[in-house]
């Protein structure tokens, strides 16, 4: 399925050339600039930080934008220090403390809780995330059209009324919908709310299943057998970094699952209405 161009857009920060200086834009069908973007110094070298929360091909993407957007902009006298977490949130915290004492240029936060860390530790490093989906409720902005302070970045926040709209397209009988997530990812919570809500007004059953870290996903998706009519995995990273074992289960039982990702289709799902993450990281770099 063609990836979604529309993207809840927080400004993005010229981070690389004016420190806090911002460019503003948000709610467009396309990432927009107000302002022309300063010219680089593609002589300068810098240094940039890049935590991550888990590794699964969306969240890699999205590095993998971010550096290509960099490039093409000319910037390549650029030394990475790329960490990943792995899903542990004192590893996130550690990185955090880690990049905050190294005087780095930038740091690019990827997924909510990885973001939080840096922004909680760090309040003077230009830092940009993505794959985040609700920057405001998770405390990394006060205000979407006006970032404050060091930080900025995009949403990814999914229009799940179109997301659930191809759900019943997919299941034109469906009833249930059971959804698997980490009820500790705020980034979660929060889409799942909104799921709910949508599916309210459309007549369908959110089955919810949790799962505290990627060893707990399989008996998530297994809890859900008998109660869902199909499986739906926004983006959530505990349990799309465990992908696979909720397309095993679902094969098994004949249970279609739908993704948030385009990513997620190459692994298994059926289908998906989602962004395309590695142009969700280059949002964030082209600025």
């Amino acid at each position: 399925m063609r990836p979604l161009s529309r993207m809840g857009m927080v400004a993005l920060l010229a981070a690389l050339v004016v420190g806090a200086g911002v460019v503003a834009g948000c709610g467009s069908e396309s990432a927009t600039n107000d302002a022309a973007s300063p010219s680089v110094d593609t002589s300068k070298e810098f240094k940039i930080g890049i935590t991550q929360i888990v590794s699964h091909p969306a969240l890699d993407a999205s590095a993998e934008g971010f550096k290509e957007a960099l490039a093409e902009k000319g910037v390549t006298n650029i030394t990475y220090d790329d960490q990943n977490a792995q899903g542990d949130m004192a590893t996130a915290a550690s990185i955090a403390q880690k990049f905050a004492g190294e005087g780095l240029d930038l740091i690019f936060g990827i997924a909510t809780p990885t973001s939080q860390a840096v922004v909680k530790a760090d309040q003077t490093t230009p830092i940009v995330f993505t794959a985040v989906t609700d920057p405001v409720g998770a405390g990394l902005v006060k205000n979407v059209e006006a970032p404050e302070a060091n930080v900025t970045g995009v949403s990814d926040m999914l229009p799940v009324d179109s997301h659930l709209e191809l759900i019943k397209q997919i299941v034109p009988d469906v009833k249930t919908v059971g959804v698997i997530y980490n009820a500790g990812e705020a980034n979660s919570v929060y889409l799942i709310e909104a799921e709910k809500e949508q599916a309210a007004k459309m007549g369908i059953e959110i089955v919810e299943a949790t799962a505290s870290n990627s060893s707990e996903v399989q008996a998530a998706a297994q809890s859900l057998v008998g109660r869902a009519d199909a499986i739906s995995v926004l983006t959530d990273n505990t349990a799309v970094s465990a992908l696979e074992s909720i397309i095993k289960v679902a094969q098994q039982n004949k249970i279609p699952v739908i993704a948030g990702d385009t990513d997620s289709v190459k692994r298994g799902a059926v289908a998906a209405y989602a962004f395309d993450y590695k142009d969700l990281g280059k949002q964030a770099g082209y600025q």
